[in-house]
């Protein structure tokens, strides 16, 4: 996140660009050991799910089903740790914070550091919050259930869903209640939020008839699985 942004650069004809980075050029995000905390607990629940999956997928071999049943505790509960620890710093982080100058473009007149940031926009924002916990629980009854059931197949349905819900919360309260969703920290104030780094009305609205071509999208995701699951192996 070491990086600037100066909008005034786009009237320089010979380079025009408005953002620059840091020597790092972001890589020092890879090495950022918050980053790997939330990366592993993504890599271990990915694990989870495709066992969670392939218990859905094979509902007759029971050996196969067995060892896959063993995979959802081992991987659930290394994902549950790097999870924990997640929200753990999730919640007590402090991040920036914006304060308007009251125009109808809303544009910022400084940003501010607030501590427990994110734990505040969960208060501020109950349905946020609602979103998290909901997703959660479904998790994690996918995987009690998965793990300690004689035959159940029905894990990925609510451990997907959860999921979804989870990552939509964090979406919520990463970017909105006057968040910057990637704050910078080589220049506060080049720190990005949903009103300085959207697109003109044009583009949004051009982006928004784009975005009619979802169903599609979803339509083929189902197809593919589908044929995927048309025939067990």
């Amino acid at each position: 996140a070491e990086f600037t942004v100066s909008k005034g650069n786009l009237l320089d004809t010979s380079a025009p660009v408005i953002s620059t980075w840091a020597p790092s050029h972001g890589f020092e995000a890879i090495f950022y050991w918050k980053n790997l905390i939330l990366g592993f607990a993504v890599l271990f629940l990915a694990r989870t799910q495709a066992a969670l999956y392939l218990m859905n997928n094979n509902k007759q071999d029971d050996a196969f089903f067995r060892a896959n049943r063993r995979r959802v505790l081992v991987n659930a509960v290394v994902f549950l740790i790097f999870f924990l620890l997640f929200v753990g710093l999730l919640l007590t982080a402090d991040s920036l914070e914006t304060t308007f100058d009251g125009s109808i473009d809303g544009r910022q007149s400084e940003f501010t550091v607030r501590e427990f940031k994110y734990f505040f926009n969960f208060i501020d924002m109950p349905w946020a919050l609602a979103s998290f916990l909901v997703g959660v629980v479904m998790v994690l009854y996918a995987i009690i259930r998965s793990a300690f059931a004689a035959h159940w197949t029905s894990g990925i349905w609510w451990s997907g869903i959860g999921t979804v819900l989870v990552v939509l919360a964090l979406f919520w309260v990463a970017g909105y209640n006057n968040t910057p969703y990637y704050p910078s920290l080589a220049d506060p104030s080049s720190s990005l939020t949903i009103f300085n780094s959207s697109s003109s009305h044009f583009t949004l609205t051009c982006m928004s008839w784009v975005s009619v071509i979802i169903p599609f999208v979803l339509a083929y995701i189902a197809y593919a699985w589908y044929a995927m699951d048309r025939k067990h192996h």
